[in-house]
């Protein structure tokens, strides 16, 4: 490999070790203006929301350079492939923590609902799942990443329940349904951001054992070969 070539490829890790270091930080500092209604941190992180834009930019333009430039094979090429990818959740990731600071900002009361319903159990898994993931990015660890997964099931289900228990509070005091409202949408968005977590989780597995482990609810049946195919039209 030539040395400009191996020079492209660290560039572009540390780059993306970058974004992550960005987006993991704009993600705990959502939440904690969410926990403590800071109306002041939330419009610091929706002002840094262009930094995470414009260096998604530039990983994204080093990619389709390396490719244009060089031709990557093997380990190399799994690199590049999930570079783009990760990338891609962690400006998705960056722009649900924009989006939930943009809600404190118009409501910074929200808090109060968020400390009865007990929401931050619910962030403190979220953001667990982000940190994990980029963890195992940087230490090449397709265990940790593993151990990322199953932990989207459980912030499903706590969006579940607390989705019921604010549409019972808002049937029994229309006070607080506007405020109700804004935070089903944030656990929305809580919700979308584990789900970006878990794909640079799984992008992570692929990158260093090139497996893929997308659609896990799809079961092969070596006894029917056709198994992934049922359901499926051209």
């Amino acid at each position: 490999m030539h040395r400009s070539f191996e020079d492209d490829l660290d560039k572009l890790r540390t780059r993306l070790i970058r974004m992550g270091s960005l987006v993991e930080e704009q993600v705990e500092l959502a939440f904690r203006a969410l926990l403590e209604g800071n109306e002041e941190l939330a419009k610091f992180i929706i002002g840094r929301d262009d930094k995470v834009d414009k260096l998604d930019i530039k990983i994204d333009k080093q990619c389709q350079r390396i490719f244009a430039l060089q031709q990557p094979v093997a380990s190399d090429l799994r690199l590049l492939l999930a570079a783009l990818k990760i990338n891609n959740e962690l400006e998705r990731i960056g722009d649900m923590a924009t989006e939930i600071a943009e809600s404190v900002v118009a409501d910074p009361n929200i808090h109060v609902l968020v400390k009865d319903l007990g929401i931050d159990k619910m962030t403190n898994a979220a953001y667990t799942m982000v940190k994990a993931s980029l963890d195992a990015f940087v230490n090449n660890d397709p265990d940790l990443a593993k151990h990322v997964l199953p932990t989207d099931s459980t912030v499903d289900n706590l969006e579940r329940e607390h989705v019921q228990d604010i549409i019972t509070l808002m049937k029994s005091d229309a006070d607080i349904i506007d405020t109700g409202i804004k935070l089903i949408l944030i656990l929305g968005n809580i919700e979308r951001l584990a789900d970006h977590a878990t794909n640079i989780a799984e992008n992570v597995i692929f990158l260093i054992e090139a497996k893929l482990v997308r659609h896990r609810h799809l079961e092969y049946d070596p006894l029917n070969p056709l198994s992934l195919d049922q359901g499926i039209e051209d």
